[in-house]
């Protein structure tokens, strides 16, 4: 079984141990990886958030063979593009730059889009605006777009379609839309990316099983979106195949043990089992589809 994770935010502290500014424990990362490949993750890509993100996502994915990188600015990160010396202008020319100089690394324009349930921290017109500078970004470089898509009444399947000709490829990450939302992605060529936090509600499962198999991919948007117990998911997880690793609260770290509330990409395999059991396949059937999708998007990955 392979499996590539194509949403993991390993940059975030949390996995060196620390918790908003406090040393926790000692810094597990090697250990996450470990479980990772135990798991079967054969690839994953580290999600960058805003310049100095992806500067660090890269750095971390040449420390290991088998990490890639997305470069972009997530919609909520956009209100410090201006603040950039030269403004937008200059931040897109090293987000460009960036990717230039570790092709062989990036595999991804973004994370990027429109999320119009957190405007606190950047308001609608500069997300919409910097958005439409990602379309850009994608036909300069010729790579595949990583999307974000919360909440955006229309908005972002509006810019999607007056761009669409600017990129090959693109896959909605975290995808928590309905039936309809999904058919409107899909009708626009693009995959879907699916987590924990795609699978709370029933009528999340009946988006996910309209999905067809080759159109998905797969991820955990780690250190976030675990499936709860109280996940409509969580039923469909009695019969899985993979026993997650015991887990532990932080005060209490050892290094063989989860951390309780930090996700981690591990646990993708109770993910591929929700998948699996929606459209009825075995998971490896499932795993091979997947795997399938995401290599024929993401090019980069070797």
């Amino acid at each position: 079984m392979k499996l590539i994770d194509i949403g993991a935010n390993l940059t975030d502290p949390v996995f060196r141990g620390e918790y908003r500014g406090n040393q926790a424990h000692p810094d597990d990362l090697a250990q996450i990886l470990s479980r990772a490949r135990e798991a079967g993750i054969v690839a994953m890509m580290v999600t960058g958030g805003n310049l100095e993100e992806s500067r660090r996502a890269i750095e971390m994915c040449r420390q290991h063979t088998h990490l890639y990188a997305t470069v972009g600015c997530h919609p909520t990160r956009t209100s410090e593009v201006s603040k950039y010396p030269g403004g937008a202008q200059a931040y897109f020319a090293a987000l460009q730059q960036l990717i230039a100089d570790n092709r062989d690394k990036v595999v991804a324009v973004g994370e990027c889009g429109l999320d119009y349930d957190r405007l606190h921290f950047s308001d609608k017109p500069t997300q919409l605006e910097h958005f439409v500078r990602h379309f850009d970004l994608a036909h300069a470089t010729g790579l595949p777009l990583f999307l974000h898509d919360r909440n955006t009444q229309g908005d972002f399947a509006r810019l999607m379609k007056e761009n669409r000709l600017k990129f090959a490829e693109g896959v909605v990450h975290s995808f928590t839309g309905s039936v309809d939302e999904a058919r409107e992605l899909l009708d626009l060529g693009l995959f879907i990316g699916i987590n924990g936090c795609s699978l709370k509600t029933e009528e999340n499962l009946a988006a996910v099983r309209s999905i067809p198999a080759d159109r998905l991919m797969i991820e955990t948007d780690c250190p976030y979106c675990e499936i709860r117990p109280t996940h409509a998911s969580h039923k469909l997880l009695q019969n899985a195949e993979w026993e997650q690793p015991e887990s532990k609260r932080k005060e209490r770290w050892s290094e063989e043990c989860m951390v309780k509330s930090r996700n981690e990409p591990c646990t993708i395999r109770q993910v591929l089992h929700v998948l699996a059991v929606l459209h009825n396949m075995d998971e490896a059937e499932m795993a091979t589809r997947l795997y399938a999708n995401t290599v024929r998007v993401f090019t980069g990955i070797s």
